[in-house]
């Protein structure tokens, strides 16, 4: 058993490194969408006070998310990757990933944030996110920070924290084209 989670992990680790590998070259090419999960937060829900106005009321970065989103921003300097616009969801833990790791303002983007659990208002906000993706055609690359669920409910893959997430448009979904770890 010992035997085969190693094999295991020595197939799945040079699997992840190709492709973030990928998925930087994708990003310095520049013209593509990111969808970029926040850094590392300090809990797992937000508290029963939640309000979006309030930061202190919500789930934040933790000092490794904030070490993550500087990271995540040198990685992108560093890799010679051009950003034109960053898009973010209205929630601090979104808005500062943004921040640190761009230094700059994001654009807040309320379809970024949480998905609503009515079925209505959820088909509206990916409706809204899939117009922005669709629509955008920069030279550079579009970030756009959100969550967890926002990026399984339009790719149907389940990045970690502070994970990038290179798609396109393709039919009335979207293709991913690459990741990137950080």
């Amino acid at each position: 058993m010992v035997r085969f989670l190693l094999a295991l992990l020595l197939l799945v680790v040079p699997a992840a490194a190709h492709a973030t590998d990928a998925g930087w070259a994708l990003l310095r090419d520049g013209g593509h969408v990111v969808l970029l999960r926040h850094a590392m937060v300090t809990g797992t829900a937000d508290p029963a006070n939640f309000d979006i106005a309030k930061c202190p009321t919500q789930l934040n970065l933790s000092a490794r998310g904030q070490q993550q989103a500087s990271r995540i921003g040198a990685l992108f300097a560093a890799r010679a990757a051009p950003i034109e616009r960053v898009l973010s969801s209205r929630y601090c833990r979104c808005l500062d990933t943004a921040r640190i790791a761009f230094e700059a303002e994001p654009e807040p983007f309320a379809p970024l944030d949480l998905l609503k659990t009515d079925p209505a208002e959820k088909a509206a906000q990916l409706a809204a996110v899939m117009t922005e993706i669709r629509g955008y055609s920069g030279s550079d690359n579009l970030v756009l920070v959100t969550h967890l669920e926002n990026i399984v409910a339009l790719t149907g893959v389940s990045p970690r924290e502070g994970e990038a997430v290179v798609v396109e448009p393709q039919g009335d979904g979207l293709r991913v084209l690459g990741r990137v770890t950080f």
